[in-house]
């Protein structure tokens, strides 16, 4: 009996660490990491019903309509490398928009380029003010990195505040969203991406070109870095075929209204 009562106790404790391995929403449940199956054949990709279900709840978006052909263009900016101002050329002479999300370092080190992206109409992001993880902040923490974000942005461009956040290196937890929309934040994560964030290992144009490329579908969230030369010399040929493919480029702002059925499409 006694035998038994030990091996019961070793099998549930066996299975309690199977669930913890193998279960990251409850062996890492204050610390989730963005991921997904990359888009292919203009299929857009799913991030599966744990993922979904906690960014329904919290109105956090990666995608839009799967039905319309539409691509919203989204850049992080850390630091500043040399590669924005003809990122932006190419925004302003193809007349496309896009959504910077700045780091605090971006906002004081590169000060004219975001007043530059402010006049073209582009619109700012908060992606923290020390790209600190977000998920291992206390939410005055939270709070703290996102206000002070607001406050520098204001006095150096007049922007009152920002309403799209993105966790750095998308590292999140359910406590984050809830915090960011108490706040009135809004989280925007991303259905397209690709390792383009080493400035001093650039893989060139095509390499860049063809991950956009053979990734885009229908309501892709496009995330890409400006660190590389890579992205800014494909940027043109890109945002060129993707519109003889029949998409449109649009903001964050037409996504969000999509999405809370101003104008219903999902």
């Amino acid at each position: 009996m006694v035998r038994q009562h030990w091996q019961g106790i070793l099998m549930g404790l066996i299975i309690v660490l199977a669930g913890i391995l193998f279960n990251p929403f409850s062996a890492n449940a204050e610390e989730l990491h963005w991921g997904f199956k990359k888009a292919q054949d203009e299929i857009p990709p799913d991030a599966g019903s744990p993922f979904n279900e906690i960014l329904d709840k919290h109105g956090a978006i990666y995608k839009g309509n799967p039905e319309e052909k539409t691509i919203y263009l989204t850049f992080d900016n850390g630091y500043e490398a040399g590669y924005t101002e003809s990122i932006l050329d190419t925004l302003k002479k193809e007349n496309v928009p896009a959504t910077f999300f700045l780091t605090g370092h971006y906002l004081t080190s590169a000060t004219p380029l975001v007043k530059r992206m402010v006049s073209d109409g582009h619109i700012i992001g908060n992606h923290s003010y020390d790209h600190p993880n977000m998920a291992n902040l206390s939410a005055k923490g939270m709070e703290d990195e996102w206000t002070r974000f607001d406050k520098k942005l204001k006095e150096l461009t007049g922007v009152e505040r920002t309403i799209y956040v993105r966790p750095p290196k998308g590292i999140f937890n359910e406590k984050l969203l809830s915090v960011g929309n108490e706040l009135g934040y809004r989280h925007i994560f991303w259905s397209v991406a690709f390792v383009d964030w080493h400035e001093d290992k650039p893989k060139g144009k095509d390499y860049a070109y063809h991950e956009l490329m053979k990734q885009i579908h229908p309501g892709a969230v496009i995330l890409m870095h400006t660190v590389s030369p890579d992205n800014s010399e494909a940027l043109p040929s890109f945002i060129q075929d993707a519109q003889k493919e029949g998409y449109t480029f649009k903001t964050l702002d037409d996504l969000i209204m999509e999405y809370e059925e101003i104008f219903p499409v999902f």
